[in-house]
């Protein structure tokens, strides 16, 4: 599990709360110029524009696994993401590295559906009923504990934007795969590689039950029954809707979405591939996309050429995710040059060595 640094600031302060927007930003730019390289700030994506903004890297979970392994000069990483993402960075950080997260209360609903408790019982009941035969995968929307658990069981971690190359992979090495925590990703992954739904089951970490009535023998993906709230808003009803709405838009959506969606849209991939498809796209195209709000709302204000509109009129962006707003990044770089960084994020030693193998065999593929 990660730990947290003990001090923990308990409230904003007084004075980032009375300054203007405007005072804000340029506060952030400043500290930004003074500490130079010393700092570096990644940024998901679904990051509101005011943070963004600031971002020496933007990217999805693949892009900035990979950035954070390679940088090695920052002193200072400040993560605007969610939890699981900080952990990660300190995961593949270096000793003289501080990683901070601006919000703590900046987590992630998928990961929590996951915990090392549940795992390990289902481990347990998994290897008694099915033998050495599986292999753990985690999406990397999950805890450092189940990172470790994967690293020190033969798994390795995923992204979307990797999935079907981990699941080859994974394969090669065991006859099943256990994929945690998002059982959509899973499922809809193992199916575009020909994996027929009769042969994939659901594990219910609740109830400690595996729910499946077919041949244990054909049995090839156990998902775990976990899911992205954002993403499994979007519904068969948007899709008929956006059909009879705008029957020339083609329909992009996040393969967290559910089975259904995912086979009835015209696509389906990672933040990444969605951002790319949609600009390498014919000018005046339409498109309906299936991803969280934010994103959405950038491309719209970037893809000028084309029409870019969400498939779900009703979502919100990611909750947590907006967590990280202008005041606590500022916050953060206060704490950074006052010198007292708060809300440092640091996993112990053992986890971080396990889940830095998961990752690692990942990054290796």
């Amino acid at each position: 599990m990660s730990v947290l640094e003990s001090f923990q600031v308990p409230v904003l302060p007084d004075y980032i709360k009375t300054m203007t927007k405007q005072e804000m930003e340029k506060r952030i730019w400043d500290i930004k110029k003074e500490l130079g390289s010393r700092l570096f700030m990644p940024g998901h994506y679904y990051q509101k524009d005011e943070v963004i903004q600031f971002a020496d890297e933007t990217g999805d979970s693949l892009q900035l696994a990979k950035t954070g392994a390679a940088n090695k000069e920052a002193e200072f990483i400040v993560f605007c993401g969610v939890h699981f993402m900080a952990e990660t960075a300190d995961i593949l950080s270096e000793e003289h590295q501080t990683v901070l997260l601006p919000d703590l209360r900046a987590g992630c609903s998928m990961a929590d559906m996951a915990n090392i408790n549940q795992l390990e019982k289902a481990w347990e009941k998994l290897q008694t009923q099915l033998g050495d035969t599986v292999i753990p995968l985690t999406y990397v929307n999950s805890t450092a504990a189940i990172k470790a658990f994967c690293g020190s069981h033969e798994g390795a971690t995923l992204t979307s934007s990797n999935a079907k190359k981990m699941l080859e992979w994974a394969f090669s090495q065991k006859e099943r795969i256990l994929f945690l925590p998002d059982q959509h990703l899973g499922r809809n992954t193992a199916f575009d590689m020909g994996i027929r739904l009769e042969e994939m089951a659901v594990w219910d970490p609740i109830q400690q039950v595996l729910e499946y009535d077919g041949d244990p023998a054909q049995l090839r993906m156990i998902l775990w029954k976990g899911h992205c709230s954002v993403h499994e808003k979007f519904t068969m009803e948007n899709v008929r809707n956006t059909r009879r709405e705008h029957p020339d838009a083609n329909i992009i959506v996040h393969p967290e979405c559910t089975f259904d969606v995912v086979q009835a849209a015209d696509d389906a991939g990672s933040t990444n591939k969605i951002i790319n498809t949609i600009h390498k796209a014919p000018p005046g195209s339409k498109w309906a996309v299936g991803t969280e709000m934010n994103l959405v709302n950038r491309l719209t204000q970037v893809e000028t050429d084309k029409t870019v509109f969400s498939l779900n009129s009703n979502m919100c962006p990611c909750l947590t995710m907006n967590r990280i707003d202008l005041p606590h990044l500022l916050w953060s770089l206060e704490s950074i040059i006052t010198p007292d960084p708060h809300h440092v994020i640091k996993v112990e030693t053992q986890t971080k060595r396990d889940a830095w193998t998961a990752l690692e065999r990942m990054l290796q593929q």
